[in-house]
């Protein structure tokens, strides 16, 4: 959300157990929780990529077993582009880098081993969360979300510099090794400072136990910039963790960027049916005074082809698409997430042995609902893949799932000669200028060209009807559309009248 000259953020962390049949689940929670960006623990999902989860959102995640451990970051659609950099450390820490309106953020999620793991494991992922924040400039904020499997607790006599007062139960080993941290990185977590009660600070419940494991740092300097930070209560997303959301004002720098012009298409693929293809060419016909001969002019023929097809096929929005990774979701997914949210704050508030067998029934009934959903979704989509028009489908999700897969969408910024990193639009386009100056004026050393080779010159042969009639049967449809906008699909429905034209202005081509 934009004020002014500011932006405001809310960042989260969540430890939500398993991905696995979560992710438009999870997209549907941070929609409604109005959260920006959350760094997800224990993902479980093997593989180093980005994936759509639906609603626009997208996560970033990195695992190399799908039994356990995995980290992630979970975007909204308005800072997907905003991505510059992507650093998947190891399957328990990784960073993005994002530039908002001038601003670097970078945001860093981390899953520390758990009390019973090897010392030597713990003291990995304090060596490669070090390693993370070492290697961000001192004047970007960094924002960490992270299970750490330890509790700072309550009160802060002798490290009043990275915590407040306000955590949960005694101190442990764990817990100590987060302040250690918080006071190398001259960090503070950001949980504690904010005054809440128990059930606002409390981010574990399992059978009675009740503690704080899940923490949000930023850099001291910025704590000034983050007005509340608590717990969020009543999803059900997770069994046992609760989501920690902390909201934090950017003051930012406002650079102008040149609008995205969407680019608006002719529906010429609506050409393919014979009706709808006799009734363009009787719309051209009108359009030309009622001669059946194309004019001999390009220039004329192709704005009345292109302003014909505009009136009577129509124009795209030129929007993508969204949600491609969550069609499957349906009204019944969704009243039994409903269902089982509600089970999961009633069993919070009143721990029955009732409650708890509703909730875990509705648990299961929901696993059973999106697996019936996404199969059903599946055999629908394999038996139009067995189609002519399937296969263009196939062709066309690859591409979408190729797009979502990538960390960075666009090149937003650029360092100059110094190292710096270059936010403006205008500093880099300057840039790219001296760059490109200094690559193309450099002098190389050439060949001599071979002198005396003779031009050959011979006679062209008339270009024919039956050589243009062949060549547009062979062309394939479907195909990307030129710079003249104007589909193969639209030379094919105009049959012999196209034939002529086609042949004519080839010829006339090559005689000038």
């Amino acid at each position: 959300m934009r004020k002014g000259k500011s932006v405001e953020l809310r960042i989260g962390t969540l430890n939500v157990g398993t991905m696995t049949g979560k992710g438009r689940e999870l997209a549907d929670m941070m929609e409604r929780r109005k959260v920006d960006i959350l760094c997800v623990q224990e993902t479980r999902w093997k593989g180093s990529k980005a994936h759509s989860i639906g609603a626009g959102f997208k996560l970033f995640y990195y695992g190399v077993d799908s039994k356990r451990n995995g980290v992630g970051v979970v975007l909204k659609k308005e800072f997907v582009r905003n991505v510059l950099e992507v650093k998947r450390v190891s399957d328990r820490v990784m960073s993005l880098k994002l530039e908002i309106e001038g601003v670097m953020l970078n945001v860093v999620s981390g899953y520390a081993p758990q009390v019973g793991c090897e010392l030597e494991e713990k003291e990995r992922f304090w060596s490669d969360l070090d390693e993370v924040m070492e290697s961000i400039p001192t004047g970007e904020r960094v924002v960490i979300g992270a299970d750490f499997n330890g509790h700072v607790g309550e009160g802060n006599t002798g490290d009043e510099e990275v915590m407040g007062k306000f955590g949960v139960k005694e101190r442990n080993l764990e817990g100590q090794m987060v302040v250690d941290f918080a006071k190398r990185m001259d960090i503070g977590v950001v949980n504690t400072y904010f005054q809440k009660r128990e059930e606002h600070r409390v981010t574990y419940k399992s059978g009675g136990r009740r503690t704080q494991v899940d923490y949000i740092l930023c850099r001291r300097g910025n704590l000034k910039e983050i007005s509340d930070c608590k717990v969020v209560v009543g999803e059900s997303v997770a069994r046992q963790h609760k989501m920690v959301v902390c909201r934090m004002t950017l003051m930012v720098c406002k650079t102008k960027r040149s609008k995205i012009e969407i680019e608006k298409k002719t529906k010429w693929w609506k050409l393919k049916k014979e009706e709808c293809c006799e009734e363009f060419r009787q719309k051209l016909r009108q359009a030309l005074g009622g001669q059946v001969l194309l004019p001999d002019d390009w220039e004329t023929t192709a704005e009345v082809i292109r302003e014909t097809g505009r009136k009577m096929l129509g124009v795209s929005s030129g929007r993508r698409k969204e949600d491609k990774e969550t069609w499957w979701w349906n009204e019944e997914v969704q009243d039994s997430i409903q269902r089982k949210r509600l089970a999961k704050k009633n069993w919070d508030m009143d721990r029955t042995e009732e409650n708890r067998q509703e909730y875990k029934e509705l648990q299961r009934r929901v696993k059973r609902e999106v697996s019936k959903a996404k199969q059903k979704a599946y055999d629908e989509l394999y038996t139009r893949l067995d189609t002519r028009e399937g296969e263009k489908d196939l062709y066309r999700l690859a591409r979408q799932r190729d797009r979502d897969g990538k960390d960075v969408q666009k090149v937003r910024v650029i360092k100059d000669r110094d190292g710096r990193v270059l936010t403006s639009e205008e500093s880099v386009q300057r840039r790219w200028k001296e760059y490109l100056e200094e690559l193309m004026n450099e002098e190389n050393e050439r060949e001599k060209r071979v002198a005396g080779v003779n031009s050959v010159e011979q006679k062209v042969d008339k270009i024919r009807k039956d050589e243009v009639r062949k060549a547009l049967k062979r062309m394939k449809s479907g195909k990307a559309v030129g710079p003249d906008d104007i589909l193969v699909e639209v030379w094919k429905c105009l049959g012999e009248a196209a034939v002529e034209f086609l042949a004519n202005l080839f010829n006339r081509v090559v005689r000038e």
